[in-house]
């Protein structure tokens, strides 16, 4: 669709609260708010420029102090209406920072060990944040469907808050996800259409539907909606600052699939600085991959500025982008910080779900044995530093990938009596 250069202080033709207008991330081109990713003048993607100029920093702080318990406690920094919080929506967020004792003793970390565990959101993942930003976005366009590409997490998400707020949803995945995602994202009642590809082919045909009529007044959350679904992300970085009393951690491990989750939680930190909610203090970000489907982890050890794509094979599935949007952006923010991406197997995958679970009583999905695998793999090489204080990111429940331990069960079968347990050498 045609858009126009708006100065910075055009008016907004929607209610999206601060939210002022879309820049572009390359040249700085600005545009009015609307369901547009891509810059007409130089095709660079699209993200949400703010107002914030009016903001106290004490009086922001206790209004965020006092609002839900969920991501609308962040509603003044984030694209959408003042009353958001009263709407019908799945209202995820303020999940759980497990300081994570026994994980930094295995670790060797010293310095302090927590775990942002997303897996306490409404569908089990942190995609629900980003589609709750989405949702608001869909009803300020007036769209009717909700639709997205998924590798599985994402398709559930959108399909219990299009549910909730009372939106058709038609969601496109993968034909061969885990069958514990397909479940989930079926049991909604939406359409799930399965792709015969992978998630890049799933992607590519969203983009076309979305300028065919058939796709006439859809909202694709990571497509037409992406600049404000992926300021969802940002509640990730708020979320940990408040709960560590208002400071910065000083290295922060993320999962990358797109890129986008870890550009926007430097995106937050980088707020929370400037508005004067944080102290500024140097921090280190690190993406994690699976070997798999590394290509971030590829250009960043290779020292290049371009991703080259990869076929993803990995048991990793919630992360196998193969040509991810935001790797280049992912690769600036790593160098800047000093901080590293670097990728694991699918065997330490497994090795890092079950000692997150045997160590803190948290079952991550894959993706979450990326991050704490990572995480040993940084320490072990020198790169992280386990004097300082941490944050290991889990974004989605083991449930939803249980084909990834398969092999895990009982420890022994015995008969119903004493002699049989002291035989099984239990006693």
């Amino acid at each position: 669709m045609a858009v126009q250069t708006v100065e910075s202080t055009s008016t907004p033709t929607v209610d999206l609260g601060p939210a002022a207008a879309l820049s572009c991330r390359e040249c700085g081109h600005r545009v009015p708010l609307g369901p547009v990713f891509a810059c007409e003048e130089c095709f660079g993607p699209l993200e949400i420029a703010y107002d914030f100029s009016a903001y106290d920093a004490e009086e922001l702080r206790g209004r965020i102090e006092a609002g839900p318990s969920n991501i609308w406690r962040y509603a003044p920094l984030l694209p959408v209406p003042a009353d958001v919080a009263g709407k019908p929506n799945l209202n995820p967020g303020w999940t759980k920072l497990v300081k994570a004792d026994n994980l930094a003793r295995e670790l060797g970390v010293t310095g302090g060990l927590y775990v942002k565990d997303d897996s306490g959101n409404p569908t089990h993942s942190f995609k629900d944040r980003v589609v709750a930003q989405a949702l608001e976005a869909a009803r300020a366009f007036g769209f009717t469907t909700l639709s997205c590409s998924s590798t599985g997490n994402l398709a559930g998400a959108v399909g219990a808050a299009a549910a909730r707020a009372g939106f058709r949803s038609c969601v496109f995945i993968p034909h061969d996800l885990e069958q514990g995602k397909v479940v989930m994202a079926a049991v909604y009642g939406g359409e799930l259409i399965g792709i015969e590809g992978n998630y890049d082919d799933v992607n590519r045909f969203c983009s076309e539907l979305i300028g065919d009529p058939a796709g006439e007044g859809w909202g694709f959350v990571n497509v037409n909606l992406r600049p404000y679904y992926a300021e969802g992300s940002k509640t990730l970085a708020y979320e940990i600052c408040e709960q560590l009393g208002w400071q910065l951690p000083d290295q922060i491990v993320v999962p990358i699939a797109s890129g986008s989750q870890l550009t926007k939680i430097d995106k937050g930190l980088q707020e929370l600085i400037k508005l004067g909610l944080v102290e500024d203090k140097p921090y280190k970000i690190f993406g994690a991959q699976a070997e798999g489907c590394s290509p971030v982890s590829v250009a960043f050890k290779g020292g290049h500025d371009v991703v080259r794509p990869q076929k993803p094979d990995t048991i990793a599935k919630s992360l196998a982008i193969g040509n991810p949007a935001d790797g280049p952006y992912v690769l600036d923010i790593a160098r800047r910080t000093g901080g590293a991406v670097e990728d694991v197997t699918d065997e330490q995958i497994v090795d890092a779900i079950k000692l997150l679970a045997r160590t803190e009583g948290i079952f991550a999905e894959t993706a979450g044995g990326v991050t704490v695998g990572v995480t040993r793999k940084l320490i072990e090489n020198g790169v992280l530093d386990p004097t300082l204080t941490t944050v290991v990111l889990n974004t989605g429940d083991g449930l939803k990938t249980l084909d990834a331990v398969a092999g895990t069960g009982l420890t022994a079968t015995i008969r119903p009596n004493l002699d049989s347990f002291r035989k099984a050498g239990l006693a």
